[in-house]
């Protein structure tokens, strides 16, 4: 990718939504962190498993450390599973402790789940996005059944072509997020 005509200090979060035992999301984060390395930027991965959300959020430091994160963050990267036709609760519970942090910026998914490959994750999320006012990117990464050819030496673990689908859906969600940044600086998003 050629990142002569966007920025290369974006800032990109990205959130890995699973918090069950033995899950498979941090796989999948470090292989978005590493495509996001080769195109220079530099990304903020944010672990749900490592945040608290309390009922009264309030002031509590891990709300108000995320919310900073979330803020600083040019675009978004939602790294999540399928679980019972839908996403994590932990997800909605951390897009719900936010307003303001996400209108007009940039959000990508990465998903990953059965027969499926987490997309119906990804829909349900389109709708809580939009209500947000921000802007989620078309094009979609989905792993179908990713934890039999992870596991396995002998196959290339992303294949080809889900690496080539990561690499387009990232060339998509830069160019939002510098057309979004410079818009934001420019004129504040009338929410």
């Amino acid at each position: 990718m050629s990142t002569a005509t966007i920025s290369t200090d974006l800032r990109i979060a990205v959130i890995i939504a699973s918090v069950r035992d033995g899950r498979f999301g941090p796989r999948v984060g470090a292989w978005v962190q590493k495509c996001l390395a080769e195109l220079a930027i530099d990304a903020d991965v944010i672990d749900l498993a490592g945040l608290t959300f309390p009922p009264t959020m309030g002031e509590h430091p891990d709300v108000v450390s995320f919310a900073a994160r979330i803020s600083r963050a040019d675009a978004i990267v939602i790294v999540t599973p399928e679980y019972n036709h839908s996403y994590p609760g932990p997800l909605k519970t951390a897009i719900d402790a936010l307003r303001e942090q996400w209108r007009a910026k940039a959000v990508a998914f990465v998903s990953y789940g059965g027969m499926a490959g987490g997309l119906r994750a990804v829909e349900a999320l389109r709708l809580v996005f939009a209500e947000l006012h921000a802007v989620t990117i078309r094009d979609t990464v989905s792993l179908h059944n990713p934890w039999a050819p992870a596991n396995d030496p002998n196959i290339d673990y992303p294949d080809s072509a889900s690496t080539q689908a990561l690499t387009q859906m990232m060339r998509q969600l830069l160019w939002w997020a510098n057309a979004l940044r410079t818009a934001r600086q420019d004129v504040p998003y009338p929410a």
